[in-house]
């Protein structure tokens, strides 16, 4: 798939998203809008641009892989906010909008007149969302967030890795991405309460909200039962048997998620006395007998390979996969086949290959319309169509560096 502005319009074509956003959480949010159609207006400091811009390597020309990762689908000005005229031009993009994203500390936008009152008064209409480390309340309200701490200090690196090992976070900046969905659920749902007839309206997420919600059915347990949560490695604590285990070569991944299918287990593995044995017939059962079951489970696929015992497993219809590497899983016929694979033509990196969009629209299909944009590749064009600025309007407000 090659990105270019005419490709057809998503869902939410004809929604404007001012993103003032920064590093993973907010540009995976307005990316998502602008995947499903919105008209997305990056806006970076000049010179610098977004962090991201500098975090690697690896690079792709000029640009980092980690920025053009999140910022498809949008176009990109520049902007000095600290310059009284880029502040009235941000107002002036804001009366333009329909969605306003931000993650600035506390009262910044109103330092530059653009806090609540303004939205109030002169854009009512217009959703804003905050992105924040810790939310506007609390003893921490104020304080930054990152996704590397919050998954510290929720206690998701206390559940993650083996029992005897240490804490652990995930491979990716879960927190960052999960705030990401949320905040672009928040969104949507403050644009069909508009639509309903309700005035625009502020919407928060935070970094730690979202990694105390990511602890799902853990803090489940923990606020039912009053004891601490486990760490189990690649085990589950409710369901067994539900974890990786060794095999002749390799591991392999199963996942048993019911009675029956443990008999079907049972019988595949040429075990099934199994789902007899008192200790093993019910899941509650397993669990109270998890290390003898495991066990004897683990004695037995060594046996034979990771992939001889997917295609017996997977015949007989028990759920189980070998443990890809990335490169594995981004080789798969089936991540080409759900269209997750994408070249994208850009300016200064040339081709690239990137992830492509996971969700699907069966009338409004969904597309790359805009690579990820170059440092103020929009710039000229935004304020003129938006703004109804004049070239050289545009060019005292370079030679001031104001954009």
């Amino acid at each position: 798939m090659n990105a270019g502005p005419k490709s057809a319009p998503g869902p939410l074509a004809g929604l404007r998203v001012l993103d003032l956003t920064r590093v993973l959480a907010g540009p995976f949010c307005t990316m998502i809008l602008g995947d499903m159609g919105a008209d997305v207006v990056k806006v970076e400091q000049p010179v610098r641009g977004d962090d991201t811009r500098s975090w690697g390597p690896p690079f792709q020309g000029p640009e980092s892989a980690y920025f053009l990762a999140v910022n498809r689908n949008k176009r990109g000005i520049t902007l000095n906010l600290k310059e009284a005229r880029g502040q009235e031009i941000l107002r002036q993009l804001i009366r333009k909008s329909d969605v306003v994203i931000e993650n600035f500390k506390p009262g910044t936008l109103e330092a530059w007149g653009c806090g609540r009152e303004f939205m109030e008064k002169e854009t009512p209409r217009v959703v804003h969302c905050t992105i924040s480390g810790y939310g506007s309340v609390g003893p921490k309200g104020a304080l930054p967030g990152y996704d590397f701490l919050l998954q510290a200090e929720s206690g998701l690196m206390s559940i993650t890795g083996e029992q005897s090992g240490d804490p652990m976070k995930l491979g990716v900046a879960i927190v960052d991405l999960c705030t990401g969905l949320y905040a672009s659920i928040a969104i949507l749902g403050a644009i069909q309460a508009r639509n309903s007839g309700l005035p625009g309206q502020h919407v928060e997420v935070s970094l730690y909200a979202t990694s105390i919600a990511l602890l799902a059915n853990v803090a489940s347990n923990v606020l039912i039962t009053g004891k601490p949560a486990g760490r189990y490695g690649n085990g589950h604590p409710n369901i067994v048997p539900y974890r990786t285990f060794k095999c002749r070569q390799s591991d392999i991944a199963l996942a048993v998620g019911n009675d029956m299918q443990f008999a079907v287990f049972a019988a595949a593995v040429g075990h099934p006395e199994w789902s007899s044995d008192p200790r093993f017939t019910r899941n509650c059962d397993r669990v109270e007998n998890r290390a003898v079951l495991e066990g004897m489970i683990e004695a037995t696929f060594g046996s034979r390979s990771a992939d001889e015992w997917s295609e017996v497993l997977l015949a007989a219809g028990v759920p189980c996969s070998r443990i890809n590497t990335v490169q594995q899983a981004l080789a798969d016929p089936q991540t080409a086949a759900t269209g997750m694979l994408i070249d994208i033509q850009h300016a200064t990196a040339g081709i690239f290959r990137s992830l492509g969009i996971p969700m699907s629209f069966s009338d409004t299909p969904l597309s790359v319309r805009y690579p990820p944009p170059a440092l103020g590749e929009h710039t000229d064009s935004v304020l003129t169509e938006l703004l109804g600025f004049q070239a050289d309007d545009i060019k005292k407000l370079r030679d001031a560096a104001v954009v």
